[in-house]
């Protein structure tokens, strides 16, 4: 794993970490749950999101409560392929912002799908499931699976391909992508995936290893922040030990869709995602694992100052197009 860990820091990254600093953003652990939301939403919202020709809010049934949604597609696709087209049938991203389970909104993420959904020509539905502490585990998983079969079953009525289907998310949103698509394996009626985008995922809950060593303070993610978000999420330890919520845990992985895992050398959650995306080709499943040495927890969200996180998006983008 040595050439996985890290090289130095991105330059441009350091510069935004300088400006979070400069700003005074606390840890995300050493704030209350509504004052690390509202900071997540001004750090992470931005200020002039790529235009998508169709942007929609719906609510959707859920297995408690309405799920809140977000469509976004593009009539004009491709941010700069010449030979763009309109298309009725365009695959479809459904995504799981990141957060910890306890932080995240679909205005947060706004930026990252408008982007996606150009680049990769296709659906997304980005999905604001129930968050922790009020809603803890498996509250976001029966979110996340409730949202698939939602999209799969009403694909068309936003010009959406349900055979070109695929999950995808950040950190805790790549934990529910890759639980949602584990839990697709198991039920006999759920759609069948594409493909799954587990972005510098949560994949395990345990902190003892080299990555957690390594970058446990930082940058832009921290082991204390990690503890957190797990202690928010988790009813009890026991839980941590659940497939649904450590799909590491999980003892066969064979079956599931294809993969993209990416993962970053200024991660704390960077050898457990690593550890994820062996254990899915172990285990038959084709993976493209795409490790960023220079990079931190979240770079995906600086595309528009970071050159690595926007050639990073054209290559998901990419993938999108050819599911």
């Amino acid at each position: 794993m040595t050439e996985l860990r890290r090289t130095e820091l991105d330059r441009e990254v350091v510069e935004i970490i300088e400006e979070i600093e400069a700003a005074g953003v606390p840890e995300w652990s050493a704030m209350s749950v509504e004052s690390a939301r509202r900071i997540e939403d001004e750090v992470f919202s931005g200020d002039d999101p790529p235009e998508v020709e169709f942007v929609r809010d719906l609510a959707i049934p859920g297995p408690e409560s309405e799920i809140p949604i977000r469509v976004y597609r593009d009539a004009d696709l491709g941010e700069s392929a010449d030979t763009a087209t309109d298309s009725d049938d365009a695959p479809v991203l459904v995504y799981y912002h990141g957060g910890g389970w306890v932080l995240g909104t679909l205005d947060s993420i706004d930026g990252v799908c408008r982007r996606l959904v150009r680049r990769g020509e296709c659906v997304v539905v980005s999905v604001d499931y129930r968050l922790a502490p009020e809603h803890p585990f498996p509250a976001a998983v029966d979110d996340a699976f409730a949202a698939l079969r939602w999209v799969a079953e009403n694909a068309d009525a936003f010009c959406g391909d349900p055979d070109r289907l695929a999950v995808g998310g950040t950190s805790a949103g790549g934990n529910l992508a890759a639980v949602t698509a584990l839990r697709a394996r198991e039920v006999e009626s759920a759609p069948d995936l594409a493909r799954q985008f587990l972005l510098y995922p949560i994949t395990d809950y345990a902190f003892d290893t080299d990555s957690y060593a390594e970058n446990g303070d930082g940058p832009l993610l921290t082991e204390s922040d990690m503890q957190w978000f797990w202690d928010s999420y988790l009813r009890s330890e026991v839980d941590g030990a659940n497939p649904y919520a450590s799909p590491l845990r999980a003892p066969d992985l064979s079956g599931l869709p294809p993969a993209t895992v990416v993962t970053c050398g200024f991660d704390p959650l960077r050898d457990e995602g690593v550890a994820y995306a062996g254990r899915l080709e172990s285990a038959g499943v084709e993976v493209r694992h795409d490790h960023h040495p220079d990079q931190p927890h979240g770079f995906l969200s600086t595309s528009e100052s970071v050159s690595a996180a926007d050639e990073a998006l054209d290559e998901l983008g990419s993938e999108l197009r050819s599911l």
